[in-house]
């Protein structure tokens, strides 16, 4: 594939064999970065994992300090009596039957879905064009509960779900390459720890096998994994 010239001056940057600290990487996001527009800086970390078993298929929620920069677009499925309360933390769609037919229409302008456990029933049903999104609620992540101004509060808060993919490895925005490198660095140490405390008790060997961080269309850096474990 040929690449660009921003791309080149990007890998002219930086050293592909080279393993950087957490602190130097979130540095150098900003060298890096290929575009013109506000980057999304990503970790990616590989997991010695087995995610066809059920006890290992990470998953979960984290809260990052500096959230991820991006305004997410919360859309509230609830019965009438808690629309109020979603409406007034200020999530962006509130309703039920109305959302559901346009998602079975194939609408999906949202960020995140929360709904309360009363109208799942309804909600099932959407789990083929939710699913592949990963925007079907669930409550291991927050997403399914009565407590909907929380959940909002959240989410608009910096918020982040997680889960590892077929190949082992969690896949996840950590804030922007306009951030403070050290907003990047504190972000992606709260995703870190967050993964290492769901560590299964069945994972056998390594657990944490490797990180890397880039911005949307940089290459990646690697980064010390014992260090950044300690």
């Amino acid at each position: 594939m040929k690449l660009s010239k921003k791309r080149k001056t990007a890998e002219a940057k930086y050293d592909a064999s080279k393993i950087y600290s957490l602190e130097d990487a979130s540095k150098m996001m900003k060298d890096i970065n290929c575009t013109k527009f506000d980057s999304s800086v990503d970790l990616h970390i590989r997991l010695g994992v087995d995610p066809k078993k059920a006890d290992q298929a990470i998953r979960g929620t984290v809260t990052l300090p500096h959230g991820t920069g991006k305004t997410k677009r919360v859309l509230v499925l609830c019965t009438p009596e808690k629309e109020a309360e979603a409406k007034a933390a200020g999530a962006d769609h509130v309703g039920l039957d109305e959302y559901v037919q346009k998602i079975e229409s194939g609408w999906t302008d949202i960020d995140v879905i929360i709904a309360t456990p009363s109208v799942m029933p309804k909600i099932g049903k959407l789990g083929k064009v939710l699913g592949p999104r990963n925007l079907m609620p669930n409550p291991k992540t927050g997403t399914v509960t009565n407590d909907v101004a929380s959940a909002v509060n959240e989410v608009k808060g910096g918020k982040i779900a997680f889960k590892v993919d077929k190949t082992g490895i969690i896949h996840a925005s950590i804030g922007r390459v306009s951030f403070e490198p050290k907003k990047i660095q504190e972000n992606s140490q709260e995703l870190i720890n967050a993964i290492v405390r769901l560590k299964p008790s069945s994972a056998k060997g390594t657990y944490v096998r490797g990180i890397s961080m880039a911005t949307s269309m940089s290459p990646g850096l690697y980064v010390d994994t014992k260090a950044a474990l300690n």
